[in-house]
């Protein structure tokens, strides 16, 4: 009886101990990157507008050598940089897509029906799959595809950050 509660609490302390170093070791890089809105966008029209993104390279030394797997996307928010003051509340809807050489594209956040006047808005998160093998590529970009509500008065530069998690590869 002792040797099963005993093996019971070292199997207990084992798993929680695993646990807790594989959220030590988890990693957390982000994708940044810049959009303009034109004055001339025009309202209730889909536009879409593609940046290069800074990427995995940068983080782990890539061209697909980054000892990282099952990457998933953790957060994504849309800020005004410019003008100062500016806010969010000439837009509809905002999806982000990213790519990179060789992979297909593949939405990983998106608000629809915004109603704010905040110039940072956090989006919606599409988890339906690991991005491995889109993070570790090169020539990663982001695409944002956007709907405004009316047009806006001034030119608007906006920034995407993109987090990602992963854990260590083995």
């Amino acid at each position: 009886m002792k040797n099963i509660i005993l093996t019971a609490a070292v199997a207990s302390i084992a798993l929680v101990s695993c646990g807790t170093v594989q959220s030590l070791v988890q990693n957390t890089f982000p994708y940044t990157a810049n959009v303009l809105i034109s004055t001339g966008v025009p309202a209730n029209k889909e536009v879409s507008s593609t940046a290069t993104a800074s990427n995995v390279q940068t983080w782990f030394g890539g061209n697909n050598n980054a000892k990282i797997k099952d990457v998933r996307i953790s957060d994504a928010k849309v800020s005004v940089v410019t003008p100062s003051g500016g806010n969010l509340s000439a837009f509809k809807s905002i999806k982000v897509y990213i790519s990179s050489s060789g992979t297909g594209e593949r939405l990983v956040a998106s608000r629809t029906n915004i109603s704010t006047d905040a110039s940072s808005l956090t989006l919606d998160l599409e988890n339906s799959g690991f991005l491995d093998e889109v993070v570790k590529s090169t020539g990663v970009t982001v695409r944002t595809v956007y709907e405004l509500k009316n047009q806006t008065s001034s030119d608007m530069n906006l920034r995407i950050a993109l987090n990602f998690s992963s854990i260590p590869a083995n």
